[in-house]
């Protein structure tokens, strides 16, 4: 069992989610339990994910656990271009989140390779 809180991919993880939910504060109400909704839950899912990978009991699962956090940071990558491209965030602020989760998914796959046995 390993602490998620010293893992630099989970700090990563959960800044992005902040990041995220203060971007999606400004988004339509009519999108609360639609795009603001997915990209809330997409973007905590990774370092939720990370976090309940380190807390089960070996390589295999923390691997499969980050694939799944892998999957939810491409989710995240394609609803932040959705929202940029209905006008919900602006280029400068998308392009930074996207650069943010672009980070995250190199450290995830990093990580990945090395715990895969």
């Amino acid at each position: 069992m390993q602490n998620f809180r010293k893992l630099k991919v989970w700090e990563k993880g959960h800044a992005l989610t902040l990041a995220v939910y203060r971007a999606t504060v400004k988004f339509p109400r009519e999108e609360l339990y639609g795009l603001t909704s997915q990209i809330r839950r997409a973007s905590a899912s990774i370092p939720a994910n990370i976090a309940e990978g380190c807390g089960r009991g070996g390589k295999a699962e923390l691997a499969r656990y980050l694939q799944v956090a892998m999957g939810s940071a491409s989710e995240v990558e394609y609803h932040l271009l959705l929202a940029r491209d209905l006008g919900l965030l602006g280029v400068p602020q998308h392009n930074e989140l996207e650069s943010i989760v672009t980070e995250v998914k190199r450290m995830l796959t990093s990580f990945i390779a090395k715990v895969r046995p």
